[in-house]
């Protein structure tokens, strides 16, 4: 069992959680065919610019004005260096999500060291996704965000 921070609220439960993570993995490995030497290719979110990671560039972006989904991890010690990011969220009506694990959320965002929070972009920052990735990452993203506020008017009474 895992020690939640207690201002872990909306919580996803285990299937909103995997689609959550699963969400942030095709912001991360969004395929994009290479055929000289037939080797496949995947873009990172460093490349395709579909993720921010990290407390730092996730309060940037959301103070320039990015929409997204804010992914956050519950099991931050201590929890002083998230408490900022859900009001941040509310501020800018961006939806957000509390996972269990900060390990989980590193591994779907493919970095090794734990992450604290992420923010799901529905387009690139810079370059330009297929219209097939486009799309599957847009319904993808709105099921999501259906859920996550769904769960949070129950919780809140919205």
């Amino acid at each position: 069992m895992l020690a939640l921070a207690p201002i872990a609220k909306p919580l996803a439960g285990k299937k909103l959680c995997k689609r959550t993570l699963k969400l942030v993995r095709k912001g991360i490995a969004l395929p994009f065919f290479f055929f000289f030497f037939f080797f496949i290719e995947t873009w990172c979110a460093s490349e395709s610019k579909c993720l921010k990671r990290g407390v730092k560039d996730v309060v940037k972006s959301i103070r320039r004005g990015t929409k997204g989904l804010c992914v956050i991890a519950g099991n931050i010690s201590p929890i002083d260096v998230i408490t900022r990011v859900p009001i941040l969220c509310e501020e800018a009506d961006i939806p957000y999500v509390y996972v269990p694990s900060k390990e989980d959320l590193a591994t779907a965002g493919a970095t090794k060291r734990p992450t604290c929070c992420v923010l799901v972009l529905t387009k690139p920052t810079k370059g330009e996704l297929g219209p097939d990735e486009q799309e599957k990452l847009k319904s993808e993203y709105t099921r999501v965000v259906s859920d996550v506020s769904e769960l949070a008017s129950s919780l809140f009474g919205i």
